[in-house]
């Protein structure tokens, strides 16, 4: 072979080399830089019979979640659930309570439950002229619970490994709810976090009403902010209320979050729940 292809040929095969590492260093280049969804759980387009219409469910599962294992988890319900709302922090504060250098919480499925309209889902009807003209979709909570009840809880048992321990949490409107679903269907759930409920609704009416005896262990937390007169007074007749009631299978728990107010007081209230129902239990 003369010089001269020879120096072709390493000119060529030198520009060929060049083409393939620039391709290579591209497509490493490019792999570095994927952008891919990031993803904490998994979204469920529900259709409720009870309900009438579809609901969007919010799913977290732990680290330790397998299909192809026996073991079950306990399930934390989460009113206002969606997505931009309360699931996504909350499910930041089950997964580090459940790290195993923290050890506070067990390893838990969480549920959130969007909302359609919590107006009308979260609370039961009301005499109160002004109640109604500023929710007039209101009173169809007792629908809401037969959902939970009839549709919600046994479609998690059935399609998620679940074990029987369940726990609602509720702020708010929510947290008027899940006192109604404490005092009228407590069998429901076996942990209550309500924060900030919102007793004020139908002239403090629930305050009033007889709890359904029960007879599973059931604990109760609840929290209030520097919210004003009537949500820290009402709060805190809820616990008193309890704490009246209260049985031996029964821990009852009261905060009052001097420094937060109604927007903030959720995320240190559930925090503190967690710690004080779980590790009660551990005790």
């Amino acid at each position: 072979m003369s010089p001269i292809k020879t120096i072709r040929i390493k000119i060529i095969l030198t520009f060929i080399s060049i083409i393939l590492c620039n391709f290579i260093f591209g497509q490493n280049e490019n792999e570095q830089n994927k952008i891919t969804p990031l993803s904490i759980g998994e979204k469920i387009n529900f259709q409720s019979k009870i309900l009438n219409e579809n609901r969007i469910l919010n799913v977290y599962l732990p680290n330790g979640y397998a299909t192809d294992s026996i073991k079950e988890f306990p399930v934390i319900y989460v009113l206002d659930g969606s997505i931009d709302e309360d699931f996504i922090h909350i499910s930041g504060i089950v997964q580090f309570g459940s790290f195993s250098w923290i050890n506070m919480i067990p390893e838990s499925i969480v549920v959130g439950i969007s909302n359609v309209d919590r107006k009308r889902d979260f609370t039961f009807p009301t005499n109160n002229k002004k109640d109604k003209e500023d929710f007039p979709t209101t009173g169809k909570s007792e629908r809401f619970i037969n959902f939970i009840e009839k549709e919600l809880q046994p479609y998690i048992d059935t399609n998620y490994k679940t074990d029987s321990l369940k726990t609602l949490i509720g702020q708010s409107l929510g947290g008027l709810l899940a006192t109604e679903i404490l005092f009228k269907n407590p069998n429901l759930f076996d942990n209550y976090i309500i924060a900030s409920p919102s007793l004020w609704w139908d002239d403090e009416s629930l305050l009033k009403y007889t709890p359904r005896p029960y007879s599973s262990k059931k604990s109760i937390y609840i929290a209030v902010g520097k919210e004003g007169q009537i949500m820290e007074r009402t709060a805190k007749a809820l616990y008193h209320k309890l704490n009246l009631l209260k049985k031996e299978n029964t821990n009852i728990y009261f905060e009052f979050f001097e420094k937060q107010n109604h927007g903030d007081a959720l995320h240190l209230a559930v925090y503190s729940a967690f710690e004080k129902i779980f590790m009660e239990e551990k005790n």
